[in-house]
Formats: structure tokens, C-alpha cells, sequence
């Protein structure tokens, strides 16, 4: 069975998205924020497992250019001047197709990493996935706007 290939791919830097289609029909918008807290770099994933590191105040970035690389994969570079992540067709469907269970993990390490509703997004700071006690009120408690 082959991969898919994408079709099309347009960025949409006003509502800060990627959409992309595949050969097999399906097509995916991608907050850019969603790319860039999971970008497949050493900087987010680290170099092995347990050293992924949680990124934050994502928000509002942006993508200011994204290149080709080879004919599996583009290279975005990001308003805050990540350009490291060679994002390939296969992660990129990846992305799309898990998106919602991607984005609530995310909010789910906000909340664990202390940050009360989203405001980990709007910040400069970067922490490391590591779990850490939670003070009263914890995920599922509807605070975090995660669903676990």
C-alpha cells in the first residue's frame, strides 16, 4: 500500500493555518501552533524519548517562509525564528488525521506544567513534559480545558 502523497498545500497566514490534501481524498487544516509545539525538531522532541520539551506562548506565531525538502517533506520557518523541523507528507498527515488528540494532550502538559486555562500559550517560556504534582484542581476538573 503506498503513502499518501499531498495534493495541495496553501498557507494561510491570516487565520495562522496550513491545509493540506492527499492523494487519497483527505485534507486537513493544521493550526500553525499545533505544527509548532509538535514540531519533529531535537528543540521540541529532544533526542530521545523523555527529553521532549513542552513549548509555549505559540499562540500567535506565525509562518514566515516554508521550503521543500526533497520530494517528502517541507521545511516551515516560524515567526519566532524556528526553522529546524523537516515536517514529512507522512507527519503531516499525522498532524491532521490525530489533531484533536494532539491538541488535547497539549492543553492536558499546559495544565500539569501549572498553567491555568491556556495562558502557557500567550508566554515566552519552554518546560520539560516531566509530570509535576498538581495543586488541587486537576485536569478533568475542567479548568485546564482539557478532556481527561
Amino acid at each position: 500500500m503506498s503513502k499518501p502523497v499531498p495534493t495541495g498545500l496553501t498557507v494561510h497566514n491570516k487565520s495562522r493555518v496550513l491545509d493540506i490534501e492527499f492523494d487519497d481524498g483527505k485534507s486537513f487544516s493544521i493550526p500553525f501552533e499545533l505544527l509548532r509545539v509538535y514540531s519533529p525538531s531535537a528543540e521540541v522532541m529532544g533526542h530521545g524519548p523523555g527529553q521532549e520539551v513542552l513549548q509555549v506562548g505559540k499562540r500567535e506565531v506565525g509562518i514566515a517562509g516554508i521550503e521543500p525538502v526533497g520530494n517528502y517533506a517541507v521545511q516551515p520557518t516560524f515567526s519566532d525564528g524556528h526553522n529546524t523541523g523537516i515536517f514529512t507528507w507522512d507527519y503531516l498527515y499525522k498532524l491532521g488525521s490525530e489533531k484533536d488528540v494532539l491538541w488535547d494532550g497539549y492543553l492536558h502538559r499546559l495544565h500539569e506544567a501549572g498553567f491555568e486555562g491556556d495562558t502557557g500559550r500567550d508566554t515566552g517560556a519552554t518546560l520539560s513534559f516531566a509530570p509535576v504534582a498538581q495543586q488541587g484542581g486537576g485536569c478533568g476538573s475542567g479548568g485546564c480545558g482539557c478532556k481527561s
